[in-house]
Protein backbone atom coordinates (compact mmCIF):
# COMPACT_ATOMS: atom_id res chain seq x y z
CA UNK A 1 0.00 0.00 0.00
CA UNK A 2 1.82 3.08 -1.28
CA UNK A 3 1.15 6.58 1.18
CA UNK A 4 -1.58 7.73 -1.25
CA UNK A 5 -3.87 4.52 -0.38
CA UNK A 6 -3.37 2.88 -3.31
CA UNK A 7 -2.43 -0.94 -3.39
CA UNK A 8 0.40 -1.91 -5.93
CA UNK A 9 0.59 -5.66 -7.26
CA UNK A 10 4.20 -6.79 -6.10
CA UNK A 11 5.93 -9.85 -7.61
CA UNK A 12 9.07 -11.06 -5.56
CA UNK A 13 11.07 -13.89 -8.04
CA UNK A 14 13.48 -14.88 -5.29
CA UNK A 15 14.16 -15.64 -1.44
CA UNK A 16 15.65 -12.88 0.72
CA UNK A 17 19.03 -14.17 1.81
CA UNK A 18 19.07 -17.05 -0.62
CA UNK A 19 22.89 -17.81 -0.81
CA UNK A 20 24.98 -17.11 -4.25
CA UNK A 21 22.53 -14.15 -4.83
CA UNK A 22 24.38 -11.31 -5.64
CA UNK A 23 22.21 -8.35 -5.10
CA UNK A 24 18.53 -7.36 -5.01
CA UNK A 25 17.08 -5.57 -7.86
CA UNK A 26 13.65 -3.83 -8.95
CA UNK A 27 12.37 -3.73 -12.46
CA UNK A 28 10.01 -0.96 -13.21
CA UNK A 29 8.35 -1.36 -16.36
CA UNK A 30 7.11 1.36 -18.97
CA UNK A 31 3.79 3.31 -19.79
CA UNK A 32 0.75 1.09 -20.22
CA UNK A 33 2.29 -1.99 -19.73
CA UNK A 34 2.90 -4.89 -16.51
CA UNK A 35 5.40 -6.64 -14.35
CA UNK A 36 4.87 -9.11 -17.25
CA UNK A 37 7.27 -7.14 -19.47
CA UNK A 38 9.89 -8.77 -17.56
CA UNK A 39 9.16 -12.01 -18.46
CA UNK A 40 12.60 -13.10 -20.44
CA UNK A 41 14.24 -11.59 -16.94
CA UNK A 42 12.63 -13.21 -14.40
CA UNK A 43 11.99 -16.57 -16.17
CA UNK A 44 15.58 -16.78 -16.95
CA UNK A 45 18.63 -18.50 -14.79
CA UNK A 46 19.15 -15.00 -14.08
CA UNK A 47 16.41 -15.09 -11.69
CA UNK A 48 18.95 -17.70 -9.92
CA UNK A 49 21.61 -14.93 -10.01
CA UNK A 50 19.74 -12.23 -8.49
CA UNK A 51 16.56 -11.25 -6.45
CA UNK A 52 14.39 -9.86 -9.00
CA UNK A 53 11.27 -7.94 -7.81
CA UNK A 54 8.87 -6.82 -10.61
CA UNK A 55 5.47 -4.71 -9.50
CA UNK A 56 2.55 -3.00 -11.61
CA UNK A 57 2.64 0.65 -11.43
CA UNK A 58 -0.39 2.26 -10.10
CA UNK A 59 -3.44 2.03 -13.27
CA UNK A 60 -1.70 -0.97 -14.59
CA UNK A 61 -1.93 -4.90 -14.33
CA UNK A 62 -3.34 -5.77 -11.23
CA UNK A 63 -2.54 -2.29 -8.95
CA UNK A 64 -5.60 -0.38 -8.08
CA UNK A 65 -6.37 2.21 -11.14
CA UNK A 66 -7.57 5.57 -8.63
CA UNK A 67 -9.54 8.17 -10.82
CA UNK A 68 -8.25 11.03 -10.96
CA UNK A 69 -5.35 12.72 -12.69
CA UNK A 70 -3.36 14.05 -9.05
CA UNK A 71 -2.92 10.12 -8.61
CA UNK A 72 -1.00 9.90 -11.81
CA UNK A 73 0.73 13.64 -12.26
CA UNK A 74 2.30 14.68 -8.84
CA UNK A 75 5.74 13.31 -9.40
CA UNK A 76 5.61 12.59 -4.95
CA UNK A 77 3.38 9.91 -5.87
CA UNK A 78 5.60 8.45 -7.53
CA UNK A 79 8.60 8.42 -5.89
CA UNK A 80 6.78 7.25 -2.49
CA UNK A 81 5.00 4.27 -4.59
CA UNK A 82 8.89 2.85 -5.67
CA UNK A 83 9.59 4.06 -1.35
CA UNK A 84 6.71 1.37 -0.18
CA UNK A 85 7.46 -1.02 -2.47
CA UNK A 86 11.54 -1.12 -1.25
CA UNK A 87 10.54 -0.63 2.47
CA UNK A 88 7.39 -3.39 2.10
CA UNK A 89 9.83 -6.01 0.69
CA UNK A 90 12.88 -5.13 2.79
CA UNK A 91 15.10 -4.62 -0.03
CA UNK A 92 18.44 -4.13 0.65
CA UNK A 93 20.68 -0.87 -1.40
CA UNK A 94 18.53 -2.74 -4.62
CA UNK A 95 19.76 -1.82 -8.52
CA UNK A 96 16.68 -0.03 -9.88
CA UNK A 97 16.05 -0.71 -13.07
CA UNK A 98 13.79 1.58 -15.09
CA UNK A 99 11.97 0.93 -18.66
CA UNK A 100 11.28 3.69 -20.81
CA UNK A 101 8.56 5.99 -18.38
CA UNK A 102 9.59 4.42 -16.03
CA UNK A 103 12.90 6.45 -15.72
CA UNK A 104 10.72 9.08 -15.05
CA UNK A 105 9.48 7.18 -11.90
CA UNK A 106 12.93 6.64 -10.69
CA UNK A 107 14.27 9.44 -11.10
CA UNK A 108 11.12 11.05 -9.01
CA UNK A 109 11.87 8.82 -6.28
CA UNK A 110 15.82 9.61 -6.66
CA UNK A 111 14.99 13.31 -6.82
CA UNK A 112 12.80 12.73 -3.30
CA UNK A 113 14.64 10.64 -1.31
CA UNK A 114 18.09 10.36 -2.59
CA UNK A 115 20.53 7.44 -3.77
CA UNK A 116 21.41 6.87 -0.36
CA UNK A 117 19.30 3.19 0.11
CA UNK A 118 20.18 1.63 -3.18
CA UNK A 119 23.11 -0.14 -4.84
CA UNK A 120 22.76 1.55 -8.57
CA UNK A 121 20.29 2.98 -11.38
CA UNK A 122 19.88 0.94 -14.67
CA UNK A 123 18.15 3.33 -17.79
CA UNK A 124 16.99 1.19 -20.60
CA UNK A 125 15.40 2.89 -23.35
CA UNK A 126 14.23 5.42 -20.74
CA UNK A 127 12.96 8.72 -20.28
CA UNK A 128 15.47 11.18 -18.79
CA UNK A 129 14.08 14.69 -20.18
CA UNK A 130 11.01 15.09 -21.84
CA UNK A 131 11.86 17.79 -25.32
CA UNK A 132 10.66 16.76 -28.57
CA UNK A 133 14.17 16.51 -29.89
CA UNK A 134 14.83 13.78 -27.83
CA UNK A 135 11.43 11.78 -28.67
CA UNK A 136 11.34 9.78 -31.76
CA UNK A 137 8.33 9.72 -34.06
CA UNK A 138 6.55 6.46 -32.39
CA UNK A 139 6.25 8.58 -29.08
CA UNK A 140 2.88 10.52 -30.80
CA UNK A 141 0.53 7.32 -30.66
CA UNK A 142 0.98 7.48 -26.86
CA UNK A 143 -1.64 10.30 -26.88
CA UNK A 144 -4.03 8.64 -29.06
CA UNK A 145 -3.43 5.55 -26.84
CA UNK A 146 -5.20 7.37 -24.00
CA UNK A 147 -8.09 8.50 -26.54
CA UNK A 148 -11.70 7.03 -25.26
CA UNK A 149 -12.34 5.39 -28.23
CA UNK A 150 -11.85 2.20 -27.49
CA UNK A 151 -11.14 1.60 -31.21
CA UNK A 152 -8.99 4.38 -31.47
CA UNK A 153 -6.43 3.33 -28.74
CA UNK A 154 -6.51 -0.32 -29.51
CA UNK A 155 -5.17 0.47 -33.16
CA UNK A 156 -2.48 2.78 -31.72
CA UNK A 157 -1.39 -0.08 -29.03
CA UNK A 158 -1.09 -2.43 -31.66
CA UNK A 159 0.68 0.38 -34.34
CA UNK A 160 2.99 0.93 -30.42
CA UNK A 161 3.53 -2.51 -29.58
CA UNK A 162 5.21 -2.78 -33.34
CA UNK A 163 7.36 0.39 -33.12
CA UNK A 164 8.91 -0.86 -29.78
CA UNK A 165 10.82 -3.50 -31.65
CA UNK A 166 13.31 -3.21 -34.55
CA UNK A 167 12.03 -6.92 -35.98
CA UNK A 168 8.39 -8.06 -35.87
CA UNK A 169 7.62 -10.04 -32.77
CA UNK A 170 6.27 -13.40 -32.98
CA UNK A 171 2.15 -13.29 -33.26
CA UNK A 172 2.08 -14.73 -30.00
CA UNK A 173 4.48 -12.66 -28.19
CA UNK A 174 2.63 -9.41 -29.68
CA UNK A 175 -0.73 -11.17 -28.54
CA UNK A 176 0.51 -11.47 -25.34
CA UNK A 177 1.94 -8.25 -25.33
CA UNK A 178 -1.39 -6.50 -26.50
CA UNK A 179 -3.59 -8.53 -23.49
CA UNK A 180 -1.61 -7.09 -21.13
CA UNK A 181 -1.33 -3.43 -22.34
CA UNK A 182 -5.30 -3.41 -22.84
CA UNK A 183 -5.51 -3.74 -18.88
CA UNK A 184 -4.96 -0.29 -19.16
CA UNK A 185 -7.60 1.84 -19.06
CA UNK A 186 -7.67 4.59 -21.87
CA UNK A 187 -8.11 7.42 -18.69
CA UNK A 188 -4.90 6.12 -16.63
CA UNK A 189 -2.74 6.53 -19.98
CA UNK A 190 -4.05 10.28 -20.75
CA UNK A 191 -3.05 11.02 -17.45
CA UNK A 192 -0.21 9.93 -17.23
CA UNK A 193 0.87 11.98 -20.16
CA UNK A 194 2.61 14.58 -17.52
CA UNK A 195 4.31 17.56 -18.82
CA UNK A 196 7.71 17.82 -19.71
CA UNK A 197 10.35 17.60 -17.16
CA UNK A 198 14.22 17.96 -17.11
CA UNK A 199 15.67 15.61 -14.23
CA UNK A 200 19.05 16.83 -15.13
CA UNK A 201 19.97 18.23 -11.73
CA UNK A 202 18.61 14.92 -10.38
CA UNK A 203 21.15 12.90 -12.58
CA UNK A 204 24.37 15.30 -11.87
CA UNK A 205 23.57 14.80 -8.39
CA UNK A 206 23.51 10.63 -8.34
CA UNK A 207 26.51 8.92 -6.89
CA UNK A 208 25.91 5.31 -7.12
CA UNK A 209 27.00 3.62 -10.21
CA UNK A 210 24.42 4.20 -13.46
CA UNK A 211 24.02 2.02 -16.46
CA UNK A 212 22.22 3.72 -19.39
CA UNK A 213 21.37 0.65 -22.40
CA UNK A 214 19.21 1.52 -25.44
CA UNK A 215 18.50 0.27 -28.67
CA UNK A 216 19.98 1.89 -31.56
CA UNK A 217 16.95 1.60 -33.43
CA UNK A 218 14.28 3.18 -30.71
CA UNK A 219 11.74 5.00 -32.11
CA UNK A 220 10.07 6.08 -29.27
CA UNK A 221 12.91 7.53 -27.09
CA UNK A 222 16.24 8.37 -29.73
CA UNK A 223 19.21 7.21 -29.13
CA UNK A 224 20.16 11.14 -27.79
CA UNK A 225 17.50 10.52 -24.91
CA UNK A 226 20.41 7.88 -23.94
CA UNK A 227 23.02 9.66 -24.58
CA UNK A 228 21.95 12.74 -22.59
CA UNK A 229 21.15 10.50 -19.44
CA UNK A 230 24.56 9.63 -19.69
CA UNK A 231 26.13 13.25 -20.12
CA UNK A 232 24.47 14.21 -17.18
CA UNK A 233 25.51 11.41 -14.71
CA UNK A 234 28.82 11.41 -13.42
CA UNK A 235 29.37 7.92 -13.23
CA UNK A 236 27.35 6.64 -16.58
CA UNK A 237 28.67 4.24 -18.84
CA UNK A 238 26.83 4.28 -22.05
CA UNK A 239 25.83 0.61 -23.97
CA UNK A 240 23.85 0.81 -27.24
CA UNK A 241 22.25 -2.19 -28.68
CA UNK A 242 22.63 -2.47 -32.04
CA UNK A 243 19.55 -4.45 -34.16
CA UNK A 244 17.41 -3.28 -31.04
CA UNK A 245 14.50 -0.59 -30.49
CA UNK A 246 12.41 0.36 -27.68
CA UNK A 247 12.69 -3.22 -25.54
CA UNK A 248 15.84 -3.80 -25.86
CA UNK A 249 15.53 -6.18 -23.29
CA UNK A 250 13.60 -8.03 -24.86
CA UNK A 251 14.73 -8.28 -28.14
CA UNK A 252 18.31 -9.26 -26.61
CA UNK A 253 17.76 -10.88 -23.58
CA UNK A 254 21.01 -12.55 -22.77
CA UNK A 255 22.90 -9.73 -23.85
CA UNK A 256 20.91 -7.52 -21.80
CA UNK A 257 20.63 -10.30 -18.71
CA UNK A 258 24.62 -10.70 -19.36
CA UNK A 259 24.87 -6.85 -18.70
CA UNK A 260 22.38 -6.72 -15.48
CA UNK A 261 23.98 -9.49 -13.63
CA UNK A 262 27.76 -7.59 -14.47
CA UNK A 263 26.29 -4.51 -13.50
CA UNK A 264 24.95 -5.54 -10.08
CA UNK A 265 28.58 -7.15 -9.16
CA UNK A 266 29.99 -3.88 -10.12
CA UNK A 267 27.56 -1.82 -7.38
CA UNK A 268 28.15 -4.49 -5.04
CA UNK A 269 31.47 -3.30 -4.95
CA UNK A 270 31.37 0.16 -5.29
Amino acid sequence: MTPDGVAVAVQDWGTPGEAGRLSDVLLLHGYSQSHKAWALQVGSPLARQLRLVTYDLRGHGDSDKPRGARYYQEPKRWADEVHAVITALGLHRPVLVAWSYAGRIALDYLSEYGDGAIGGLLMVNATSRATPDLLGPAAALLAEMGNQDPLINEAATRQMLASCVAHPLPAEQAQFMLDYNLQVPAWVRANMRRPGLDYGSTLRSLKVPVLVVHGEQDQINLPAMAQYTASQAPTAQLRMYENAGHMAFWEQPERFNADLADFTIRCAGA
